[in-house]
């Protein structure tokens, strides 16, 4: 059997119904699943932030967080291992091949003014909701008239944006991440081929099923307060559902 046939079952095993897309993407960037760690950087290291960070060092990943207060994280880090390290924003934008937001929504639009040079061309891992109470009314309502990815990319251009880990609290990444029998779906929306096939790969490797729901507009299905959010379901569960949306 050639290599790039082992390549081919590999990749469909992996990531089921995304296999073609996955491909494509691989040939792009010459890295296959499961094989070169990636370098991810995290801005807010809260809940969302540090939970997520710790699954994919657990899989293998080198991850910086950060934090306007960094030297906070180094409980964090420290129990983490040598895989991770805690640093300034900028810093772990640079450190990153890949940058995982989990910061209140509120915050995207100085998010784009301080540091959108930086993360301009980067795969933007995007977990951010807008709820009225914490971030204000004037976002929020944006976010949802245009459909929360529309509006990311607005507040980030430039930014290869995957809307993915928004769908539901951390709790239950907590709990379900590499969770005995058929995994939890996680659903992910992007217009960058690529940057999605990486995202899918990160959500393997956190103890996930990705499900690619499509393009960034379509993120609007599983944001806050909409039909696939919140749902704790099967990678064929979650295709079922959104089937039944069309």
């Amino acid at each position: 059997m050639r290599h790039s046939d082992r390549l081919s079952r590999r990749t469909i095993l992996r990531v089921g119904s995304f296999a073609s897309l996955a491909l494509a993407a691989s040939a792009l960037s010459g890295r296959a699943f499961g094989q070169t760690p990636l370098k991810i950087g995290i801005i807010g290291s809260g809940h969302i932030g540090s939970t997520i960070g710790s699954l994919w060092v657990k899989a293998g990943h080198p991850v910086m967080f950060s934090s306007r207060h960094p030297e906070e994280l180094a409980p964090l880090v420290q129990g983490l291992g040598d895989l991770a390290k805690a640093g300034p924003v900028a810093d772990a934008i640079a450190f990153g091949d890949v940058v995982f937001i989990a910061v209140p929504y509120g915050a995207y639009p100085q998010i784009g003014k301080d540091y959108g040079s930086l993360l301009s061309g980067k795969v933007v891992l995007d977990a951010g909701n807008a709820t009225s109470r914490r971030d204000g009314d004037d976002i929020t309502n944006e976010a949802k008239e245009e459909g929360i990815g529309i509006v990311s990319a607005k507040y980030l251009p430039g930014a290869r944006i995957v809307r993915a880990f928004n769908s539901m609290g951390y709790k239950f990444f907590a709990s379900e991440a590499n969770r005995a029998g058929e995994r939890m779906a996680i659903p992910l929306a992007g217009d960058d081929k690529e940057a999605v096939a990486t995202a899918s790969m990160l959500v393997h490797d956190a103890g996930f099923d990705p499900v690619v729901v499509g393009s960034l507009a379509r993120a609007k299905d599983f944001q806050q307060g909409a039909p696939l959010y919140g749902q704790q379901l099967t990678a064929a569960e979650f295709r079922k559902r959104l089937e039944a949306m069309k």
